[in-house]
């Protein structure tokens, strides 16, 4: 099985990238399943249903959120009304949308996609290792699906590391969202799972993690917010990973990077 993974989605330049490269990532590539964070799209902060929409039409099968999920508040609303959107699974119960789902690919795969969100230097949310245990417990790789993606957004390395192993063997991939920086310790782990600490943004890497140069330096220089960050309008970079999948195991026999446009240095997988 082949899947792609973009990573987080920042502002009109993030929307560009994947709107004009994933198209041409699945002509080239045929994946059976594609999986994008959309979790800042929405001028940096959120995402909207039409965003969403244009997500969906140029070929994501499933969007998954993070710490600014409900930053746009019409979010809140159509998440309920759309099983493809996830946010992360160790949110209160009460909080709208799911955190996992299993989903049909286009081999008749059925692929279960976990959003979770990281506890260090974040929102002091329900423990993820214990709610993402509980979730691969219920629908268990090879019983009750056949692939399982973990979206892991973090801040801190170490922790989306331990739940690389954590999950190591259980899982088909772990792939770490929230820096924005691809990070180059891609690697399948002992057990089979796929990992990387952070797939990278899809956005203007002439930036500061996405938004407008000026505005971050003047509040490290200043230590004073001075106005709305504002995401950076030069050319997005599409980042992310190419898994591929062992049909009969549903563990990871390779995983590469992908970047296509704008700053970064284009890498594409070599094995397909």
């Amino acid at each position: 099985m082949r899947l792609i993974f973009l990573g987080d989605v920042v502002g009109r330049p993030g929307r560009t990238a994947v709107t004009t490269y994933l198209p041409q990532l699945k002509e080239r590539y045929d994946p059976d399943f594609v999986v994008v964070n959309g979790e800042n799209a929405a001028g940096g902060f959120g995402i909207t249903e039409s965003i969403f929409k244009d997500f969906v039409q140029a070929g994501a099968d499933v969007v998954t959120l993070g710490n600014h999920a409900w930053d746009q508040k019409e979010a809140l609303d159509f998440i309920t009304a759309q099983p493809a959107l996830l946010r992360p699974i160790n949110y209160p119960r009460s909080t709208p949308g799911k955190g996992a789902h299993v989903f049909s690919a286009r081999n008749g795969m059925r692929v279960q996609v976990i959003n979770a969100m990281a506890r260090v230097f974040m929102d002091p949310l329900d423990d993820p290792f214990a709610m993402v245990d509980r979730q691969v417990g219920t629908c268990a790789l090879k019983s009750d699906c056949d692939v399982t993606l973990v979206d892991f957004h973090g801040e801190a390395t170490s922790e989306k590391q331990a739940m690389g192993y954590f999950l190591d063997g259980r899982v088909s991939v772990v792939v770490g969202t929230h820096t924005h920086v691809p990070t180059c310790d891609h690697r399948v782990l002992p057990g089979g799972t796929a990992y990387v600490s952070d797939a990278g943004m899809c956005g203007d890497y002439d930036s500061v993690l996405g938004m407008d140069r000026a505005e971050p330096i003047s509040r490290f220089v200043r230590r004073i917010n001075s106005q709305r960050l504002q995401p950076s309008a030069g050319e997005g970079t599409a980042c992310g990973i190419a898994v591929e999948i062992d049909d009969q195991t549903g563990l990871a026999a390779r995983i590469g990077l992908i970047r296509m446009g704008g700053a970064l240095e284009p890498q594409m997988p070599d094995f397909w």
